[in-house]
């Protein structure tokens, strides 16, 4: 049996960038959500926070059917 670590290394470093990536990602969503309450509470407009809050997390769902797609295709 022949292991190819090249390819588990590699394999290995880009799962590791894109969870950390889409993790990042999916945090700024929440950021951008507690900016929206805290404007809110205040009384300014919210609309951008909003705004990046739901594209960050529609980003997330769009890289996670993604990765569905790959292993089930």
């Amino acid at each position: 049996m022949h292991i190819d670590w090249a390819a588990l290394g590699s394999v290995f470093g880009v799962s590791l960038v894109v969870t950390v990536a889409l993790v990042g990602l999916f945090t700024l969503g929440i950021v951008g959500l507690s900016r929206r309450e805290t404007a809110t509470a205040s009384g300014n407009s919210a609309a951008l926070a909003t705004t990046a809050a739901y594209t960050c997390f529609a980003a997330c769902a769009a890289a996670v059917a993604y990765g569905i797609y790959l292993i089930v295709a």
